[in-house]
């Protein structure tokens, strides 16, 4: 069979033909390639690609998403169209491709996911199986609704910085903490984290909604949880690092390079001490404020002293102790924070700090 004897003056309309001629064509051709697929053999599936490869980038978006739709589902489908459609900046053309094609390899949806938008990282997310490459580099650029299709799905597998991430996120979504609580390849470590971390409300419904096994698991860490004693608090000795900062603040040398320096070589009292003293803030607020929950204080305080990105990236890592480092999507949801955070609403804050002190 010979798909060029199938629609006459194929090569004509390839051509000079009209967009609507080719939107014809190309859903003729799409359409018989479907009704042919489980028969066609290797040749035969070269042949359609090689004509519809000329004619599918031209035709209009609509017949562009109808053999989109059509080929999505299809192991043989011709592949250097499948692979085309995936590129569309039109997610009613790519969503089916990116979604439910098998002929997309890793690399490619790679690409697409370092360059698309959230619909088409959202397609992606919902396909039958995602590698842990493939996620963790969804999750840098995600918002929350694609979080949310990623955590529900699965088929998706992530690294631990990856699950890292998602229970932080989750910690203000009780959406996506439900559809992580109920997922059978989470850690018992990440799954204590994320339940101390949710109230109690979004405790009992990831109980409730929970499958019989997963129960068993969110029920032994509730309990774990319920049972551990308290960690105890790690007496810090300041007054030493109090006297080397006086010496520094008297000398000229306090200043946003030796913060930085004592944050990256993980001297915690003299990093708290050195902050204190540059922002007016009590040392044991500042304390306080860095071993917190959240690391929001940390870009407060930075902010209202006009430190620089890199330094207040030190102090986020220097809370977390020596080799520990935040996941990637924290660290860049705390850089687009502090970017987006004004310096005279920072100031504000530690003017409120210092008079609440007083």
């Amino acid at each position: 069979m010979a798909a060029t004897s199938l629609i006459p003056e194929l090569d004509e309309i390839a051509k000079s033909g009209s967009a609507e001629k080719r939107a014809t064509a190309v859903t003729k051709l799409a359409e018989l390639f479907v009704q042919g697929a489980p028969i066609f053999g290797p040749q035969h599936v070269d042949l359609f690609d090689g004509i519809l490869i000329g004619l599918v980038p031209a035709a209009e978006p609509a017949a562009r998403a109808r053999v989109a739709a059509r080929f999505a589902s299809l192991s043989n489908a011709p592949p250097g169209v499948v692979n085309f459609l995936a590129r569309e900046d039109e997610i009613r053309i790519a969503g089916p491709i990116l979604s439910r094609s098998p002929l997309i390899d890793e690399n490619l949806l790679m690409e697409i996911a370092r360059a698309k938008g959230q619909a088409h990282l959202a397609a992606i997310s919902e396909r039958d199986t995602l590698a842990a490459p493939l996620t963790d580099a969804i999750l840098r650029r995600a918002d929350r609704d694609v979080v949310r299709v990623l955590a529900k799905n699965s088929g998706a597998t992530f690294s631990e910085s990856g699950y890292s991430g998602l229970i932080n996120r989750a910690a203000d979504d009780g959406v996506l903490a439900l559809s992580l609580g109920q997922r059978e390849d989470i850690s018992p470590d990440g799954l204590k984290e994320l339940l101390s971390r949710s109230v109690d409300i979004v405790r009992r419904r990831m109980f409730e909604t929970a499958k019989p096994k997963q129960r068993l698991a969110i029920n032994q860490a509730m309990l774990e949880i319920s049972s551990a004693p308290r960690a105890r608090l790690v007496k810090r000795d300041f007054a030493p690092a109090q006297r080397l900062i006086l010496a520094l603040h008297q000398s000229g040398g306090l200043n946003e390079a030796a913060l930085l320096n004592f944050a990256k070589e993980h001297k915690y009292e003299e990093a708290v001490a050195a902050l204190s003293a540059m922002s007016g803030v009590r040392l044991m607020t500042v304390d306080q404020l860095i071993l917190g929950d959240r690391y929001d204080p940390i870009l407060l305080i930075a902010r209202g002293i006009g430190l620089e990105w890199a330094t207040a990236r030190a102090l986020i890592v220097l809370r977390l102790g020596p080799g520990k480092m935040p996941s990637p999507p924290d660290i860049e949801e705390a850089r687009l924070n502090y970017e987006r955070l004004s310096t005279s609403t920072a100031q504000r804050v530690l003017v409120f700090w210092r008079a609440r002190e007083k």
